[in-house]
């Protein structure tokens, strides 16, 4: 197999690269009847790969903690993430994204049936122009509740009524609290607000993903001696905020420009966070 053409998915599947999106699950697996997937994403950008290493480890944490028994391990879907990347152009911007599914059991998944997928498709970078944000009527889960601690599809439709709430509304996405009624996050990405300098971010408690971008951005803007605080957070607090952004692997860092009807402006801490993000990403250039 040559080079990917523009608009291309590469998917492994079975041990090997297939083009498109190959048909791989019926209605008995239990991956389709019981939701036992995970999945994780990546991004390769230019060339560049930021944390690839710790998105790969992470689908494979969380494939056991949905008691799957993962075939590969993280450094085994990393090589195979690069050997994909090369199959695209060096300018592509990609997103890459391994999960694990099981084809049998009743209720509980029988991990022996645990199965490796790999897609590697063509998504540009969304521009950086802002995004909009309410608060949401619904609530993350519990750790107790709900797999929180693993990115498990089983929990996005929760995630997807969020989206729709937020989109009733005019909003692009929604601040989501947890259930003792603190920020947790945004719907699909985490959560950060600026006041007088510092940065504030809700505390990882359990009940929202511990993003990998979101450590990134933490440890970039401490190293660089920005005030850093992880605490719980009251939605009052986000909406006479300086400044709020958000981080996620898709669109790694973005502003919010609108928190319900207080206007925003991408501040001076975002950029800086901003910048020392694709400083930060450069260095994984190969």
């Amino acid at each position: 197999m040559g080079k990917a053409g523009a608009g291309q998915t590469l998917t492994y599947a079975d041990g090997r690269w297939q083009d498109g999106n190959p048909l791989i699950l019926g209605p008995r697996h239990h991956a389709v009847w019981l939701s036992s997937i995970v999945f994780d994403g990546a991004r390769a950008i230019r060339g560049m790969t930021p944390d690839l290493d710790r998105h790969c480890q992470r689908v494979v944490d969380s494939a056991h903690m949905l008691g799957l028994a993962p075939p590969l391990s993280g450094p085994e879907i990393e090589a195979l993430s690069r050997e994909a990347i090369t199959r695209f152009p060096d300018d592509a911007e990609l997103y890459l994204c391994p999960m694990f599914y099981a084809e049998d059991g009743f209720v509980m998944p029988e991990a022996d049936s645990t199965r490796f997928v790999l897609t590697v498709s063509e998504s540009p970078m969304p521009p950086a122009d802002g995004f909009t944000a309410c608060l949401s009527s619904y609530r993350r889960p519990a750790r107790d509740m709900a797999p929180t601690e693993a990115k498990a599809s089983c929990l996005y439709p929760n995630v997807a009524r969020v989206g729709r709430e937020a989109a009733a509304r005019g909003f692009d996405t929604a601040v989501v609290r947890d259930p003792s009624g603190n920020v947790a996050e945004f719907a699909y990405t985490n959560l950060f607000m600026v006041k007088d300098g510092a940065v504030h971010t809700p505390a990882a408690n359990g009940t929202f993903l511990n993003g990998i971008t979101r450590q990134r951005i933490i440890a970039l803007l401490r190293d660089d001696g920005v005030e850093v605080v992880e605490r719980a957070i009251e939605f009052a607090e986000v909406q006479a905020a300086d400044e709020v952004f958000s981080t996620g692997n898709y669109h790694k860092i973005g502003p919010c420009v609108r928190i319900e009807d207080r206007d925003l402006q991408p501040g001076p801490v975002y950029r800086r966070a901003r910048d020392l993000y694709w400083d930060f990403a450069a260095t994984t250039r190969r």
